[in-house]
Protein backbone atom coordinates (compact mmCIF):
# COMPACT_ATOMS: atom_id res chain seq x y z
CA UNK A 1 0.00 0.00 0.00
CA UNK A 2 0.90 3.45 -0.79
CA UNK A 3 2.46 6.15 1.82
CA UNK A 4 -0.84 7.55 2.98
CA UNK A 5 -0.02 10.69 2.88
CA UNK A 6 1.61 10.60 -0.33
CA UNK A 7 -1.82 8.85 -1.55
CA UNK A 8 -3.82 12.02 -0.26
CA UNK A 9 -1.32 13.99 -2.03
CA UNK A 10 -1.83 12.90 -5.57
CA UNK A 11 -5.70 12.36 -4.89
CA UNK A 12 -5.50 16.22 -4.18
CA UNK A 13 -2.99 17.66 -6.81
CA UNK A 14 -5.03 15.58 -9.39
CA UNK A 15 -8.25 16.70 -8.55
CA UNK A 16 -6.79 20.24 -9.01
CA UNK A 17 -7.29 21.04 -5.05
CA UNK A 18 -3.71 23.03 -4.88
CA UNK A 19 -4.58 25.52 -7.94
CA UNK A 20 -4.90 28.66 -6.50
CA UNK A 21 -7.79 29.57 -8.84
CA UNK A 22 -10.52 26.80 -9.21
CA UNK A 23 -12.76 28.05 -11.06
CA UNK A 24 -13.61 30.23 -14.45
CA UNK A 25 -17.62 32.03 -14.57
CA UNK A 26 -17.54 33.72 -17.69
CA UNK A 27 -14.69 36.07 -17.45
CA UNK A 28 -14.55 35.39 -13.23
CA UNK A 29 -11.86 33.74 -11.23
CA UNK A 30 -13.22 32.41 -8.33
CA UNK A 31 -10.58 30.83 -6.06
CA UNK A 32 -11.19 27.23 -4.49
CA UNK A 33 -11.78 29.19 -1.45
CA UNK A 34 -14.54 31.56 -2.44
CA UNK A 35 -15.80 28.36 -4.47
CA UNK A 36 -16.72 26.47 -0.81
CA UNK A 37 -17.68 29.50 0.54
CA UNK A 38 -20.78 30.20 -2.18
CA UNK A 39 -21.53 26.14 -1.98
CA UNK A 40 -21.79 26.19 1.65
CA UNK A 41 -24.16 29.66 1.44
CA UNK A 42 -26.14 27.96 -1.48
CA UNK A 43 -26.73 24.70 0.22
CA UNK A 44 -28.24 27.04 3.70
CA UNK A 45 -31.09 28.83 4.15
CA UNK A 46 -29.51 32.47 4.72
CA UNK A 47 -26.71 31.28 7.28
CA UNK A 48 -24.85 33.16 9.43
CA UNK A 49 -21.45 33.99 8.92
CA UNK A 50 -20.06 32.27 11.84
CA UNK A 51 -21.94 29.00 10.75
CA UNK A 52 -20.39 28.93 7.08
CA UNK A 53 -17.27 29.81 8.71
CA UNK A 54 -17.03 27.09 11.14
CA UNK A 55 -18.39 24.68 8.16
CA UNK A 56 -15.04 25.55 6.52
CA UNK A 57 -13.42 25.28 9.55
CA UNK A 58 -11.50 28.74 8.94
CA UNK A 59 -11.35 31.90 11.45
CA UNK A 60 -13.90 34.59 11.03
CA UNK A 61 -11.50 36.99 10.16
CA UNK A 62 -10.04 34.91 7.14
CA UNK A 63 -13.18 34.49 6.43
CA UNK A 64 -14.30 38.11 6.63
CA UNK A 65 -11.29 39.40 3.90
CA UNK A 66 -12.81 36.18 1.64
CA UNK A 67 -16.77 37.91 2.11
CA UNK A 68 -15.33 41.00 1.43
CA UNK A 69 -14.20 40.11 -1.93
CA UNK A 70 -17.48 38.44 -3.33
CA UNK A 71 -19.45 41.52 -2.54
CA UNK A 72 -17.39 43.12 -4.54
CA UNK A 73 -17.27 40.38 -7.16
CA UNK A 74 -21.85 40.71 -6.78
CA UNK A 75 -21.51 37.33 -5.80
CA UNK A 76 -22.23 37.84 -2.15
CA UNK A 77 -24.57 39.79 -0.20
CA UNK A 78 -24.19 40.82 3.76
CA UNK A 79 -26.67 42.08 5.82
CA UNK A 80 -27.88 41.94 9.66
CA UNK A 81 -29.76 39.18 10.96
CA UNK A 82 -33.64 40.61 11.44
CA UNK A 83 -33.24 38.73 14.88
CA UNK A 84 -30.18 39.52 16.41
CA UNK A 85 -28.45 42.43 14.26
CA UNK A 86 -25.38 41.71 15.65
CA UNK A 87 -25.80 38.47 13.50
CA UNK A 88 -24.61 39.35 9.73
CA UNK A 89 -26.66 36.73 7.33
CA UNK A 90 -25.19 36.04 3.52
CA UNK A 91 -27.37 35.32 0.67
CA UNK A 92 -26.38 34.75 -3.01
CA UNK A 93 -26.81 37.05 -5.47
CA UNK A 94 -28.20 36.79 -8.75
CA UNK A 95 -24.56 36.41 -9.83
CA UNK A 96 -23.83 34.61 -7.13
CA UNK A 97 -26.28 31.77 -7.75
CA UNK A 98 -25.13 32.12 -11.56
CA UNK A 99 -21.86 31.18 -10.21
CA UNK A 100 -22.40 28.43 -7.81
CA UNK A 101 -24.35 26.71 -10.31
CA UNK A 102 -21.97 26.60 -12.88
CA UNK A 103 -19.34 25.43 -10.55
CA UNK A 104 -21.76 22.99 -9.11
CA UNK A 105 -22.42 21.61 -12.75
CA UNK A 106 -18.14 21.98 -13.80
CA UNK A 107 -17.26 19.55 -10.58
CA UNK A 108 -20.26 17.22 -11.06
CA UNK A 109 -19.44 16.83 -14.90
CA UNK A 110 -15.57 16.37 -13.48
CA UNK A 111 -16.41 13.72 -10.76
CA UNK A 112 -18.66 11.54 -13.90
CA UNK A 113 -15.81 11.45 -15.86
CA UNK A 114 -13.22 10.37 -13.39
CA UNK A 115 -15.79 7.41 -12.41
CA UNK A 116 -16.70 6.64 -15.87
CA UNK A 117 -12.89 5.12 -15.84
CA UNK A 118 -14.25 2.58 -13.35
CA UNK A 119 -17.32 -0.29 -13.40
CA UNK A 120 -20.70 0.08 -11.03
CA UNK A 121 -18.75 -2.15 -8.17
CA UNK A 122 -15.70 -0.38 -8.11
CA UNK A 123 -17.87 3.14 -7.95
CA UNK A 124 -19.59 1.71 -5.19
CA UNK A 125 -16.51 0.31 -3.21
CA UNK A 126 -15.05 4.03 -3.88
CA UNK A 127 -18.06 6.48 -2.60
CA UNK A 128 -18.36 3.74 0.51
CA UNK A 129 -15.08 3.86 1.07
CA UNK A 130 -15.31 7.77 1.29
CA UNK A 131 -18.07 8.01 3.39
CA UNK A 132 -16.43 5.79 5.98
CA UNK A 133 -12.94 7.82 5.76
CA UNK A 134 -14.81 11.08 6.33
CA UNK A 135 -16.92 9.37 9.05
CA UNK A 136 -13.60 8.78 10.53
CA UNK A 137 -12.32 12.12 9.92
CA UNK A 138 -15.01 13.51 11.40
CA UNK A 139 -14.32 11.33 14.63
CA UNK A 140 -10.52 12.26 14.44
CA UNK A 141 -9.48 14.16 18.03
CA UNK A 142 -6.55 15.18 16.39
CA UNK A 143 -6.81 18.76 14.70
CA UNK A 144 -6.06 19.50 11.02
CA UNK A 145 -2.68 21.28 11.76
CA UNK A 146 0.60 19.10 11.23
CA UNK A 147 1.24 17.88 15.11
CA UNK A 148 5.77 18.76 14.55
Amino acid sequence: MENKRELFQSMVKRFGLLNKNCCMVGDMEISLVQSHILYEIDKRQTPSMQEVADALATDLSTFSRQIQTLIKMNLVTKSPSEADKRIYVLQLTTEGKFAATVIQEGIETHLDEIFSHLNEFEREIVLQSMQLLNQAMAKSTVCCKPMF
